[in-house]
């Protein structure tokens, strides 16, 4: 008898503890087995077929998700690069358009043609 425990045993019954693990073990042992002998990918796999499915079609619309979100931040990149040219552009013209438009620019190009700018005040016509 031992001073940690109270129980008795007797000599034909075996300790609970030990029976626990050897049952354990015989779980983990026959898991392996059915692994390495194949009995759990030829009766797994029809077991769990329409659960692998549904995990290769997740899988197929989560990649294909990545490279339509990749695709579309490479197009608006793309947009925002030429918008910003655009943009630019449109700087550049209005300011020529500006500087073309003042009355001295448009006196110069009208003196080569012949037409002089008017020196004379404006007469105004009153009618009774």
């Amino acid at each position: 008898m031992s001073p940690k425990s109270n129980k008795i045993i007797e000599p034909n019954e075996e300790p609970e503890v030990e029976q626990k693990s050897i049952k354990k073990e015989n779980k983990v042992g026959g898991a392996i087995k059915e692994v390495l002998g194949g009995d759990l990918v030829s009766t797994g796999t029809f077991k769990f077929f329409r659960y692998l499915l549904y995990l290769s079609l997740l899988a197929f619309i989560y990649i294909a998700n990545n490279y339509y979100a990749e695709n579309n931040i490479r197009e608006i990149n793309k947009l925002r690069k030429e918008l910003k040219e655009l943009r630019y552009e449109y700087i550049n013209v209005k300011t020529r358009l500006m500087h073309i438009e003042k009355q001295s620019q448009i006196a110069k190009k009208l003196e080569k043609r012949g037409i002089k700018k008017n020196t004379e005040p404006v007469k105004i016509l009153e009618v009774n």
